[in-house]
């Protein structure tokens, strides 16, 4: 009996080790994760095997791909959605997540006042919000029973550009700008159900986040320039002049290799899902799409600065993911002691012929060592000579350092977005990857000249923190902006036709001075209008190039094209919001008309969520 009971013991046992034998064979699990309740797939949710470091996140159509075990658990997190834990039967494995209701109807702080998380991530027309909100401090709007709050958010305070006489002026100069971070960061406080200040509206970031149909460059010129005339929507007796700007488009598999450090606020202020957290999601996805080509080095500051992952090839991809996920907030700021490191491990491992890029992720609040507006200028003027790049992204709300954050990308030979979700991360770090992280032209400056037998005043619209004198366009020493690949850059003037009176001021005749009114220049240039100068330098020349073209006074365009008409839409928008003293006749409504007219080519929906966010302020400011 008891020989009988050890052999059913011993088949047990050995069917029992089979089985987990079997358990233990690896297999590839994958699947895409969606919302329950839209359907939509899910972009950057993170996927882990729990009690591991293992894990990775959705790509753009929200596929993941994951080595694992059966038996194993996997655990999948995103922003705003409930956690979910499932067990691993099979090689597929298909998620629908749902939306934190709990978590939505919480109250939080935000940046001008406390507001409902359902104002937050929802739809802002359909917000009680808007509905029934109070107009509270910075002009900002709250659900009633709401308490405002101190809001410790800084912007960089400016006049916006006046117009200016043909005759006097004729020449008009700045350094063209790639940044965007001004919409995303609108986005963010129009979703939250309030408006923004005026100084955190730059009409040019407006305009210039969007994507527009320019001819790309040809032969070995890397920029294009195009230009369109129409009537100014918001005073028909004045005209609106676009100038675009194209830079060349570089196939992603032909960039040329990347050498990237990561600096990461990980400092108390930083401790926000809006903040840390989306750091990190947002670059798992730039992780993601790295080649093995590339080299990431990870550098944070908090108390004080430290390299938590050493230079490390991209195709390492697990290891740079663990670097990231063992992140974590506390302790004070020292910013400037880690902008210092950043740029020591940059330069160590500097790839020659390469892409060398900071990429500075921070709300800003530098309160340890170097902080001061003008000790970081200081700073990275200096350190912009080492040939590294740098690209800031900001984060976060209520503390947010806009003033700091653009000063550091304009004089670090960079760019700045305003990261507000992962769709904007991903829209940033994948689908802009090449025009946000490479360079294809530096020193970028425009030039414009008017000819005052057609024009009586001129003004440009935004760049305000951008303008230059006119000597500076020939001398190659003054930095200016920069163009990445595929980046379209667009600038706008409103002109005042000569012949026309300027509302807006001017000055009589001069007594002693020879009376130029009407009397072009150049009788060979009659019909001329202005003439468009462009001036970049090759990423790594040290002299410029310089483009010229003329726009005739007769064309101008009575029938604009989709994009100039979206163009026009997004500039009246900006000025709207900035209370401008040039916004004429302009209204939320024909706004809105513009926009509808120039919606074209929508592929990933940013002009359609424009309209969206339009059609919110109109009520907000019907209130």
């Amino acid at each position: 009996m008891k020989t009988k009971t050890s052999k059913t013991w011993l088949i047990l046992l050995l069917a029992l080790s089979i089985s987990q034998g079997f358990m233990a064979q690896p297999i590839l699990v994958e699947g895409k994760v969606f919302d329950s309740t839209t359907h939509e797939v899910l972009i950057g949710v993170s996927v882990k095997i729990k009690g591991t470091n293992t894990g990775t996140v959705t790509n753009l159509k929200g596929e993941y791909k994951l080595s694992s075990e059966k038996g194993n658990t996997f655990i999948f997190s995103y922003i705003g959605y409930l956690v979910k834990k499932v067990v691993v039967t099979g090689p597929n494995l298909d998620i629908y997540l749902e939306q934190d209701h709990k978590a939505l109807q919480e109250v939080v702080v935000v940046g001008y006042g406390t507001s409902k998380r359902r104002d937050i991530t929802g739809a802002v027309s359909s917000s009680p919000a808007f509905q029934k909100g109070t107009r509270v401090m910075n002009n900002s709007y709250l659900p009633q029973g709401s308490i405002p709050v101190e809001n410790n958010e800084e912007y960089g305070k400016f006049a916006e550009n006046r117009f200016l006489s043909a005759n006097e002026q004729p020449l008009s100069t700045f350094s063209l700008d790639v940044d965007a971070a001004s919409y995303s960061n609108m986005r963010r406080m129009v979703n939250q159900g309030q408006l923004p200040p005026k100084d955190a509206i730059r009409v040019e970031e407006l305009v210039n986040y969007f994507s527009y149909n320019y001819p790309q460059p040809t032969g070995n010129c890397p920029v294009n320039i195009v230009t369109e005339s129409s009537v100014c929507p918001w005073d028909h007796t004045h005209q609106v002049v676009r100038i675009g700007v194209k830079a060349k488009q570089i196939p992603s598999e032909n960039l040329p290799s990347s050498n990237f450090v990561f600096l990461l606020d990980v400092s108390g202020s930083m401790l926000a899902p809006n903040k840390l957290d989306l750091v990190k999601s947002s670059l798992r996805l730039l992780v993601n799409n790295l080649r093995q080509k590339d080299r990431v080095a990870i550098v944070v500051y908090a108390g004080q600065a430290g390299e938590v992952l050493p230079s490390t090839e991209g195709s390492d991809k697990q290891k740079i993911m663990e670097a990231i996920d063992g992140l974590s907030a506390g302790g004070s700021t020292a910013g400037g002691e880690g902008i210092q490191l950043a740029y020591r491990i940059a330069e160590k491992n500097f790839i020659q012929t390469g892409n060398n890029r900071i990429i500075l992720c921070t709300d800003g609040d530098f309160n340890v060592g170097v902080s001061s507006p003008a000790d970081l200028e200081t700073l990275i003027e200096a350190k912009r000579k080492t040939g590294v790049f740098l690209t800031v992204l900001g984060y976060g709300m209520g503390n947010y350092k806009d003033n700091k954050l653009e000063i550091l990308a304009q004089k670090g030979n960079g760019n700045h977005a305003y990261i507000d979700n992962i769709q904007e991360a991903n829209k940033v770090l994948v689908n802009e990857f090449g025009s946000t992280m490479y360079t294809v032209a530096k020193d970028v400056k425009l030039q414009v000249e008017f000819n005052p037998a057609f024009v009586n005043a001129y003004r440009l619209i935004g760049y305000e923190s951008r303008l230059l004198n006119k000597e500076d366009f020939n001398d190659d020493t003054k930095d200016a902006g920069e163009l990445g690949s595929g980046h379209t850059v667009t600038a706008l003037y409103e002109i005042i036709p000569a012949g026309v009176v300027n509302p807006f001021g001017g000055v009589d005749n001069l007594k002693y001075q020879k009376n130029k009114n009407n009397t072009p220049v150049s009788t060979d240039n009659q019909s001329e209008l202005l003439t468009v100068k462009l001036r970049y330098k090759e990423p790594t020349g040290t002299k410029s190039l310089k483009l010229e073209i003329p726009v005739l006074a007769s064309n101008v365009n009575s029938n604009p094209s989709a994009d100039f008409n979206f163009v026009m839409a997004v500039s009246m928008f900006g000025q709207l919001l900035r209370d401008s003293d040039f916004k004429g006749k302009a209204t939320y409504p024909m706004v809105l008309d513009y926009a509808r007219n120039g919606i074209g080519e929508d592929d990933h929906g940013y002009r359609k969520e424009f309209i969206r966010l339009v059609e919110s302020i109109d009520q907000l400011t019907k209130n």
